[in-house]
């Protein structure tokens, strides 16, 4: 779809409606952000998708909020990132607001105990759900494979600050990168 059909209204509830219904913070919300933008309206490709996961693990703030200011940006420009970002984050607000005015009387009520259970049961397999599907779009070759295993072994092993494992994985990145374009050339 050409982004100047596409309205501020459009892009506040496409991401109000994902907003919504996720659990999870960013992670959790990739399988609804990609039925949504990618096959239901179209807006940008599962490629794109995974490209602004990317960038915005790499940039400071929240990742959901990140990403909807992104595609926003990508679609309408300065208000478009505005209104998808705030489309995002209001659901959320408004339901945190109603749960944590109720949620401090109910809190040892068991019900509540084994509802809150349940949710992270379930968020956790829609991490798993995404974290599949990253490494799936995102691993595509010898050198890719190369990178993440690199990546887990310094993260779990050595306890590298994550902040400097996605620079170095830049660095590597480009390195690998111009090495290969360099062969290629040479050939």
């Amino acid at each position: 779809m050409k982004s100047d059909k596409i309205t501020l209204f459009s892009l506040f509830i496409s991401f109000a409606s994902v907003g919504v219904i996720t659990f999870g913070g960013g992670y959790a919300m990739l399988p609804f952000l990609e039925r949504e933008l990618c096959e239901n309206k179209k807006w940008i490709s599962n490629d794109d998708l995974i490209d602004f996961y990317a960038l915005a693990q790499c940039t400071p703030g929240v990742i959901a909020i990140n990403v909807a200011t992104f595609i926003g940006y990508k679609k309408r420009g300065i208000l478009g990132a505005f209104a998808a970002s705030i489309g995002v984050i209001s659901p959320s607000m408004l339901i945190i607001t109603i749960i944590s005015a109720l949620f401090i009387n109910f809190q040892n009520n068991p019900y509540v105990i084994s509802a809150v259970a349940g949710i992270k049961v379930v968020v956790c397999a829609l991490m798993a759900n995404s974290i599949y599907r990253l490494v799936k779009k995102s691993i595509v070759d010898k050198i890719t494979f190369t990178l993440f295993l690199i990546s887990l072994i310094f993260l779990f092993i050595f306890k590298i600050n994550i902040i400097l494992l996605i620079l170095l994985s830049i660095i590597l990145g480009l390195t690998i990168k111009q090495i290969v374009r360099t062969v290629e050339n040479a050939k």
